[in-house]
């Protein structure tokens, strides 16, 4: 006779693998509850204490932690012929929800108290002796046909239960580290896929979709699948209009890069002002609005080609207009965008040196280093300008300087090895609008030749971190072509 032993948590489809199992003539051993439950559903089921010889201790703490019951799962096929051992064939385990309070504020006593340890001990038991146990650690699968399972199917449920006691036991750590205030001097990262990509950044790249931790909720709503590319320049467009999260902006983004920003009295001027400031290299781009699109603003969207919208919401008009191009990628992003920033604070990178982990650059201008070092004073405008253009130039690959005037982007440079190169390329992109507009820089400047280069463009102010060795120079420099200057003390590379 086949025998399976279940003991589930969740209790919610069980019966339907018990039904299947009793139809086959299997025998079936449960802990308490869940051999009530299959009792209330008209499933004959065996009480585990018949096995075991002993009722539950400490209210139910201990029930499956048995030698009888252990013995039956890891015996192989030479030990199952002993007569002091019943075997199972089938072990099917859901464990205490743990996960399910993390979020919930309750008290560190409902979290320990959700820390199952029989459930992990028979699902890696079972696991560890797939080729005579099926087990199965999932309601996915409790449709299961047994008659079908092959070698193969045994294999990767194992696979499956290794994997779901893992990611518990990191659960568990990540969640009482927290909770007890520890610093590991180890690091543990738990990636679950979500789906394979069509390709990485190039198409001889295979890439693929992990869940991390806890991601936004968001939804594509038309257009072709998502490419690795598309989720990265969408995280650059989403992290940038979330800076701005309580006013009307936009963040065209290319290759990760911003390459137009812009805040206007609502987001249809926004988008103006964005596009507007640079015309050409939106084409092919991602692009992420802070409020709702509506149908003029979609109206002017599907007059060019872009790759990917981003908005928080669109009306029904709009949707409709926007969805007559079937290629165009809509995402409405559900969560709140000034939550965005918070929702991981870490930045992994995989190098041939070893794993790179830091916190993610999430500072923020501080009042205590935020200081006006010249001569010549900004005036307010400048000021909105100058604090606009560092949350901007935060978001550009080193070295980076941002252009700004009357809060949006007329010149940005991303990416170049020498300061005042940056400085010039984007002076460059400029044109004839750099008179009274502001620069920032996400670096200190190392020379004078940068402040000179701004003052032959008529910069009225430059924000920047300082810490040079020539920061006196620098600010002399300034007071010399009557720029005013702000520095930071925060400096916010990017690689």
């Amino acid at each position: 006779m086949k025998r399976a032993y279940i003991s589930v948590s969740n209790k919610e489809n069980i019966e339907i693998l018990a039904k299947n199992l009793k139809d086959k003539n299997w025998e079936i051993y449960s802990t308490s509850n869940t051999f009530k439950y299959l009792k209330d559903k008209g499933i004959d089921v065996k009480e585990s204490s018949l096995l075991t010889g002993f009722d539950e201790l400490l209210k139910g703490k201990v029930k499956s932690l048995h030698p009888k019951i252990f013995a039956g799962i890891l015996a192989n096929e030479t030990e199952r012929k002993q007569e002091d051992i019943i075997p199972f064939d089938l072990v099917a385990i859901d464990l205490y929800p743990f996960e399910e309070y993390i979020d919930k504020n309750v008290e560190l006593q409902t979290l320990i108290n959700n820390i199952d340890i029989g459930g992990v001990a028979l699902l890696r038991a079972a696991a560890k002796n797939y080729k005579n146990v099926i087990v199965i650690s999932s309601g996915d699968d409790y449709k299961i046909d047994i008659d079908e399972i092959d070698e193969f199917k045994k294999q990767e449920l194992a696979l499956k239960a290794f994997m779901k006691t893992s990611k518990y036991d990191f659960i568990i750590n990540k969640k009482l580290s927290e909770e007890f205030r520890a610093q590991s001097q180890n690091k543990t990262f738990y990636f679950e896929k979500i789906k394979d990509l069509r390709y990485g950044e190039n198409p001889h790249q295979k890439a693929s979709l992990y869940s991390y931790n806890k991601e936004i909720d968001w939804e594509v709503l038309n257009g072709k699948e998502l490419s690795y590319n598309n989720i990265l320049d969408m995280t650059s467009a989403v992290e940038i209009v979330s800076e701005f999260f309580d006013v009307s902006a936009v963040a065209i983004v290319k290759h990760t890069n911003p390459c137009a920003v812009a805040l206007a009295s609502d987001i249809e001027k926004a988008w103006d002002r964005a596009l507007d400031s640079d015309p050409i290299s939106p084409f092919g781009g991602i692009v992420a609005f802070s409020k709702e699109v509506d149908l003029n603003l979609a109206k002017k969207l599907t007059s060019m080609f872009l790759e990917v919208i981003i908005a928080p919401n669109y009306t029904n008009k709009a949707l409709d207009e926007l969805k007559k191009k079937k290629n165009l990628r809509l995402v409405k992003i559900n969560t709140k965008l000034e939550d965005i920033l918070k929702f991981y604070n870490e930045e992994i990178k995989l190098t041939p040196f070893g794993a790179l982990v830091q916190q993610k650059d999430s500072k923020d201008l501080d009042v205590n280093t935020f200081k006006v070092v010249t001569k010549n004073k900004p005036e307010q405008k400048e000021v909105e300008d100058m604090i606009f253009a560092f949350k901007v130039v935060k978001h550009a690959k080193s070295n980076a300087i941002v252009v700004a005037k009357d809060l949006r982007t007329i010149g940005i440079c991303a990416g170049q090895t020498s300061r005042v190169g940056a400085v010039e390329v984007a002076l460059n992109r400029v044109c004839d609008c750099a008179k009274g507009a502001v620069l920032a820089s996400d670096g200190f400047f190392p020379a004078i030749d940068n402040i000179q280069v701004a003052a032959q463009e008529r910069i009225s102010a430059i924000i920047q971190p300082a810490g040079s060795i020539k920061d006196i120079e620098v600010i002399e420099a300034a007071d010399k072509y009557g720029i005013s200057m702000i520095t930071t003390g925060i400096r916010h590379f990017k690689h």
